[in-house]
């Protein structure tokens, strides 16, 4: 079980950054995220940084568990 966890967990750290940032990119995502969750999306810009840190780290630590 243990094992399953530490080979799924990278792809999360990723997965949530991409999530992140794909809100904050897309100019459509960002336009209806302004009009219907504004309170959320300020949220989403103060998590920018740990996103970009997200999608690099568990990209990598993704690619990792892959190739092992």
């Amino acid at each position: 079980m243990i094992f399953k966890l530490d080979y799924y967990f990278p792809f999360l750290v990723f997965f949530y950054g991409l999530v992140i940032l794909f809100v904050l990119e897309i100019p459509y995502l960002v336009s209806l995220a302004k009009k219907e969750m504004p309170n959320q999306l300020m949220a989403f810009e103060r998590h920018r940084k740990i996103a970009l840190v997200s999608v690099i780290i568990g990209g990598l630590w993704s690619l990792q568990n892959i190739w092992l």
